[in-house]
């Protein structure tokens, strides 16, 4: 039996199934995937950076530490890094030490990027006395992340602007 004929009529069966299916059009766009509303990103975490500031100048330390994962990392300017947050809980008083009575800190973000579940932040620290004197300018770097509906601090980084001299 001669199997020639066979393969090529399954050959051709296989090529002119192949050549009527649809392939897009060179030029056709690729199917869009639903981008992420960033302005309503960046003001639900300034929101919760005024809310942030809000707990330091309340010297609540532990509504400053809600605003962190359990696993998170931080970095500030001439300390160790602090991995997680019973580590955080143990400096928490420097950070009203460093800010005396009447003082009043304030966290703008500027620029954000990312998705809806992971974005990094940057921004700027300012403090002011209770005479509405800047006292302090520093920046920070945050990385923020959705966990069970809720935005969370997992790493960041912050230091001091330089001092004038005076």
């Amino acid at each position: 039996m001669n199997k020639l004929p066979i393969f090529l009529a399954l050959s051709f069966g296989i090529f002119l199934f192949a050549a009527c299916q649809q392939t897009p059009a060179p030029n056709a766009a690729a199917p869009e995937t639903a981008k992420p509303d960033m302005a309503k990103v960046k003001a639900d975490i300034q929101a919760l950076e005024t809310e942030w500031a809000a707990a330091i100048n309340a010297r609540n330390a532990e509504a400053v530490l809600a605003f962190y994962a359990d696993d998170a990392i931080s970095m500030s300017d001439d300390k160790p890094m602090f991995v997680g947050k019973a580590a955080m809980r143990e400096d928490s008083k420097t950070w009203f030490e460093k800010n005396k009575e009447g003082d009043k800190v304030a966290f703008e973000t500027m620029d954000l990027f990312g998705d809806d579940n992971r974005v990094t932040e940057t921004g700027k620290t300012t403090v002011k006395n209770a005479a509405g004197q800047i006292t302090y300018t520093g920046k920070y770097m945050a990385v923020w992340e959705k966990r069970n509906g809720k935005w969370l601090t997992i790493r960041d980084i912050s230091n001091d602007d330089a001092k004038e001299k005076q």
